[in-house]
């Protein structure tokens, strides 16, 4: 009876009670920490009245039994801490592993049951955890986008740091200096382009963080032409810069063709222009008087205007050609009987010019195509064929079927020739190997510039080759039908 009343404790409630009240009450660690050391001043007091002897027990006694009490509370206080310190510890633990996770990866913060401020700190990381989670997918989703956009540009890209090593150069970069396979971060920028105007440009955009953009020719990239622009890189901690390649080595290439062709235009109006106007004040000064000269006047007039109907004929066929309109729809031709209308078309100026024409092998197959179209390009290879050979020269086509479904036309002469450095550019408008004699036999400069655009536009190819004074070889390749 001694022993329930003593393990009773103010307010009426047993030990057992008292804990679970503590344990329903603690609201932090603080509150938990403060609520366990009154409980152990509560075990340490109702020890004492258990364990404390009767009334005549002596000093040594007491004082012995409160210190077997307070060791024992003490062994308890440090078996409990140990036991809280353990758990908090883990709980500490699984917060740092996922704290940790969110650099790596989604990360998972763990939940716990009690309602303490680890809790209400693991509850707090959760939602900052689910929010970085969002943040990372963004940036790795613009990250995505950038590098696919950067990769798949036509234009090439470089990125590099302040002591000019590269940390960005995408295919179109690596290609245009023959770079093989993918160009590695912190490659200097030395070692792939040696071009010391470029590496000028990036140490000056560098240094005055200013933008500069310039037309270069870069050592090292096939002779292409580039404009670059380069600029600092905002925000960059590295102070790097970027520099984009516009490749407008084929921009350059129709600049000059234009320029030409506006020249060659101009010239090739001008001169039979002024030969009817000179011819014609001639006349008008009095030479219609001169029963001499007035009709050799007059058939020098109509010999220009020929040539002036010829080149303006032939310019709007080029400019239909090159229109971008849709063609006629195409139909089936027979090649044989195309080849032969060419050829008639040309035997006068053949037989006048002492060319023999002649048949090598001519399988008739069928193409695809315009015939009028098709047969103006065969009269204009004929034509040069005749007009620029040699008297007792000749001229012969053949005709067969080619590899994948392809068929062959060869058209030859023993003329004479065309220079091997001329050849890249006599489908060009205007272009004459030798203008002199052109102008001569009354050539207009855009025949095979037609040819060209005629074959193409038929899904076919044409090619040349030649050998000065000894005749030259046309080769168009067509789809058969």
């Amino acid at each position: 009876m001694r022993a329930a009343q003593n393990c009773s404790v103010p307010g009426g409630l047993d030990l057992l009670r008292l804990y679970g009240f503590i344990c329903r009450m603690r609201r932090s660690l603080l509150q938990t920490l403060l609520w366990s050391a009154l409980l152990l001043a509560g075990i340490e007091l109702a020890l004492l009245e258990i364990s404390l002897p009767g009334p005549g027990a002596t000093p040594e006694e007491m004082r012995w039994r409160v210190a077997e009490v307070t060791l024992a509370v003490a062994l308890l206080a440090v078996g409990g801490a140990f036991l809280f310190s353990r758990q908090l510890a883990r709980r500490i633990a699984q917060l740092r592993v996922s704290v940790e996770g969110m650099v790596s990866g989604p990360a998972h913060i763990p939940r716990f049951q009690s309602h303490d401020e680890l809790a209400a700190l693991a509850e707090s990381l959760g939602r900052v955890a689910e929010q970085v989670n969002e943040l990372v997918d963004k940036v790795r989703l613009e990250g995505a986008r950038r590098d696919a956009i950067l990769t798949g540009m036509v234009e090439g890209v470089l990125a590099v740091d302040q002591e000019l090593r590269v940390t960005f150069c995408n295919a179109s970069f690596a290609g245009a200096f023959g770079a093989q396979g993918p160009v590695p971060a912190g490659l200097p920028v030395l070692r792939l382009v040696r071009d010391p105007d470029f590496l000028e440009m990036l140490q000056t955009v560098v240094a005055a963080g200013e933008s500069l953009k310039r037309r270069m020719h870069l050592t090292g990239a096939d002779g292409r032409s580039f404009e670059v622009q380069a600029a600092p890189l905002a925000g960059s901690p590295s102070h790097g810069a970027m520099a984009i390649l516009h490749d407008i080595t084929d921009l350059e290439r129709l600049e000059r063709v234009r320029k030409d062709f506006v020249a060659n235009v101009s010239h090739e109006l001008r001169t039979p222009l002024t030969a009817i106007r000179g011819y014609a004040e001639t006349l008008l000064d009095g030479a219609l008087d001169d029963p001499d000269n007035r009709r050799r006047f007059v058939e020098i007039i109509q010999s220009h205007a020929i040539r002036l109907n010829n080149i303006a004929s032939d310019l709007l066929t080029l400019s239909e050609l090159e229109s971008g309109r849709p063609p006629v729809e195409p139909g089936k031709l027979s090649l044989l009987g195309t080849l032969e209308a060419a050829m008639r078309t040309v035997e006068s100026e053949a037989e006048m010019r002492q060319v023999r024409l002649a048949w090598g092998t001519v399988e008739d197959v069928q193409v695809m195509g315009n015939k009028i179209r098709l047969e103006q390009a065969f009269v204009n290879l004929l034509d040069n064929a005749v007009k620029f050979n040699r008297a007792g020269g000749e001229v012969w086509v053949e005709a067969g079927s080619a590899p994948g479904g392809k068929v062959r036309i060869t058209i030859a002469d023993t003329g004479i020739g065309i220079p091997s450095e001329e050849l890249p550019r006599i489908f060009e408008r205007f272009y004459r190997v030798d203008k002199a004699r052109s102008r001569e036999v009354g050539g207009t400069g855009l025949g095979l510039s037609i040819v060209k655009h005629v074959i193409e536009q038929m899904q076919g190819t044409v090619a040349v080759e030649s050998q000065l004074s000894k005749g030259s070889k046309f080769h168009v390749v067509l789809p058969q039908a």
